[in-house]
């Protein structure tokens, strides 16, 4: 059984080496870059990816469909350029694909950090994630932003190893994500006939605050998860102010 690995990417050079260093045992790895201005392109192609460039961007998930649609293998894993694969999640990974008899399609907890912080609550532990599966067996919805894998008749099985993930190395990152996933996230509210407002707004980002400081244990993540529940109260708070500038225009 053979196995791709397919990643979109958009000005990543900071982090797709480690992303394709990590896979370089797969049979194959595919790139679709989203019309990156930094050198993306070219450090994905020195590793010997296969590299694809579409700039229309279409969201998230339809993106992540273009790429599974170049991929060859008879497995799938899919990762985003700020993820890799250490030793042990590669062997469990190999030891699925080796098994005619297993499951068609696999999650597996990821290890996310905030800031260089490893976080172990507040919402972002274990965060099973659904990565791997047989070529056909699974997609991606369309949606803009927090787009979900589709394996319809098929309940994940799961991988006892992490996938490792920097979700924000600093906190321009974390700003600058807030900001562009707010906006994708006020016009697919939008597109549903949602309204926002400021009092919905207050409403939102106080419940997320509470929601992963207190009923997630954020606290128990020390100052990095007080951090990361004002963040995330932010990104729900400006979701809902943009929704309602939807709705005026």
């Amino acid at each position: 059984m053979t196995l791709s690995v397919v990643i979109i990417a958009r000005n990543e050079a900071a982090r797709i080496e480690r992303c394709i260093a990590s896979v370089s045992w797969a049979d194959e790895v595919v790139v679709l870059d989203g019309g990156s201005t930094d050198t993306t392109v070219e450090l994905a192609r020195a590793l010997g990816a296969r590299v694809e460039v579409a700039t229309d961007w279409p969201g998230f998930g339809a993106q992540k469909n273009r790429a599974l649609a170049l991929a060859s293998g008879d497995w799938i894993l899919s990762l985003d350029a700020d993820e890799w694969v250490d030793e042990a999640l590669a062997t469990a990974i190999r030891t699925v694909i080796a098994d005619a008899a297993a499951a068609a399609v696999w999650r597996m907890p990821r290890r996310s950090r905030y800031c260089g912080q490893v976080m172990r609550h507040s919402g972002w532990w274990p965060d099973h994630v659904t990565r791997l599966w047989r070529r056909g067996s699974a997609r991606f919805s369309d949606d803009l932003v927090h787009e979900r894998v589709l394996c319809e008749g098929t309940r994940p099985a799961t991988l006892g190893v992490a996938l490792d993930h920097e979700s924000f190395a600093s906190f321009e990152q974390v700003i600058d994500k807030m900001n562009r996933y707010s906006t994708d996230g006020a016009a697919m509210m939008h597109a549903r006939g949602l309204h926002g407002s400021v009092g919905r707004a207050l409403l939102h980002g106080f419940w997320t605050f509470v929601r992963t400081y207190v009923l997630r244990r954020g606290f128990l993540d020390g100052r990095y998860g007080l951090l990361l529940a004002i963040s995330n109260a932010e990104g729900s708070y400006y979701r809902y102010l943009k929704l309602m500038h939807h709705g005026r225009r």
